[in-house]
């Protein structure tokens, strides 16, 4: 009896030296995790202080706005950057729905060398959609999320794209998209006292002449005339790929970081071909116009944005001008 009991006693205190260990393993691992946790945020830290103050322009649109998550973990991710003191610019484009809507309408949607043509109906589903329904979107979740957001659109006159109808030249023949155009004027003034109280502009691609004619605009030639006008540190692409790729069929291929004079080099040798070429050229262009540096980057990866900006190795295409002298 008195041996049972005390086998009783040397099983209770094993149990208890086991409880004890892995409690201590599981304190120890969630210390370890704090501290990496804090690793990251010293990294941030210089990087925050680089930026804070620094203007971004975002340019979303396309087959991300369809993924409501995503989207969700993008504009978490502008509330970060601009709770941290820098100044993100929201310009969105929405082609599924607006060919959601055309086909509601019974409207066959038509396409020249990548742009909509616009007719009367078309511009007026562009309008509802882009104007109205993704910008609300935009700017509501924003608000919902935490953050500050202001929709600069044709409604309530805070519209600030001003442009004029563009004619695409083909050989020397002007092609007549009908109510597309092409961004000639930002309003810089209204755009700057939005960031500077604090809040997230968000603005849809479309312009307007001086006659009130309003036009559909490429959302990617506009996100780069909003860049140029601002003076913008930084114009990012959220794509629905990784970046630039030197095979681009392979992801881990991804090449993190590139000079203007590496980009056309790519171009000439063909690692960069077919519709990235478009975009490369466009990306070259608005360096030359004073913006800073361009990335390219998967708006479908979580917190893809805090990981390019915030992070040392970055996870797209960073194209700069030049690099500078170590």
């Amino acid at each position: 009896m008195a041996q049972t009991f005390h086998a009783r006693l040397d099983q209770q205190a094993i149990l208890t030296r086991d409880r004890n260990r892995l409690a201590k393993v599981i304190d120890d691992a969630k210390s370890l995790e704090a501290i990496a946790k804090a690793d990251t945020l010293i990294e941030a830290m210089g990087w925050i202080r680089q930026f804070r103050g620094k203007t971004t322009v975002i340019k979303l649109g396309g087959s991300l706005l369809e993924d409501t998550d995503a989207v969700r973990h993008l504009l978490l991710d502008v509330i970060f950057m601009e709770t941290v003191g820098m100044k993100p610019v929201i310009v969105h484009g929405g082609g599924p729905s607006i060919n959601r809507a055309m086909d509601q309408a019974g409207i066959q949607p038509q396409w020249i060398k990548g742009r909509r043509v616009t007719d009367e109906k078309t511009l007026a589903i562009v309008e509802q959609a882009l104007a109205g329904e993704v910008t609300s979107f935009l700017t509501n979740e924003i608000e919902r999320l935490g953050g500050r957001a202001v929709n600069l659109n044709f409604a309530g006159n805070s519209n600030v794209l001003f442009g004029e109808k563009l004619l695409l030249d083909e050989g020397g023949e002007k092609i007549d998209l009908g109510f597309v155009g092409h961004v000639t004027r930002v309003d810089q003034n209204v755009i700057e006292s939005v960031t500077y109280a604090n809040q997230v502009p968000v603005i849809p691609s479309m312009c307007i002449d001086e006659n009130g004619q309003k036009y559909n605009v490429n959302a990617d030639t506009a996100a780069m005339a909003v860049a140029q006008s601002l003076g913008a540190e930084k114009l990012i692409f959220l794509s629905d790929v990784n970046g630039v790729r030197r095979d681009k069929k392979d992801p881990s291929t991804i090449i993190h970081s590139l000079t203007a004079a590496e980009a056309r080099d790519l171009i000439t040798s063909g690692v960069i071909d077919a519709g990235m070429i478009p975009k490369i050229e466009a990306c070259l262009d608005t360096l030359q116009r004073g913006v800073r540096k361009v990335h390219i980057i998967d708006g479908k990866l979580r917190h893809s944005l805090l990981l390019e900006i915030y992070t040392t190795s970055g996870v797209g295409t960073e194209i700069v001008n030049a690099r500078k002298a170590i």
